[in-house]
């Protein structure tokens, strides 16, 4: 359980400093955020991998909930459009990382 709340830390703690990141095109005070936000969530994800998560789980969730995280809300805060076909890509990337997360629980169940 432990290693999922670190991986949730991390996932929020990362698009939380790529808000900033964001915010810095108008307001370069929000570098320090981005900073502290982008070290926080490596340091939480390797927290998750030390509690045992498949580097390969790890990162696609992170990758995925963070990208599909990251574009609705960059649509809400800055006005950024999110087309059909961007919110069907990231359907995609979310379908892909369940197929990784299903193949990783089979293979590990196959392994001797």
């Amino acid at each position: 359980m432990r290693k999922w709340l670190y991986l949730a830390g991390a996932i929020g703690t990362e698009v939380t400093g790529t808000m900033a990141l964001r915010a810095t095109v108008e307001h370069p005070a929000w570098i320090a955020l981005t900073v502290a936000g982008e070290l926080t969530a490596f340091v939480l994800l390797g927290l998750a991998l030390r509690e045992r998560l498949p580097l390969g789980v790890a990162y696609g969730i992170w990758g995925a909930v963070g990208v599909a995280l990251t574009a609705v809300l960059g649509t809400v805060l800055f006005g950024e459009v999110l087309s059909a076909t961007a919110v069907a890509g990231i359907g995609l990337i979310i379908g892909g990382v369940v197929l990784v997360e299903t193949g990783s629980r089979d293979a590990g169940e196959a392994a001797p």
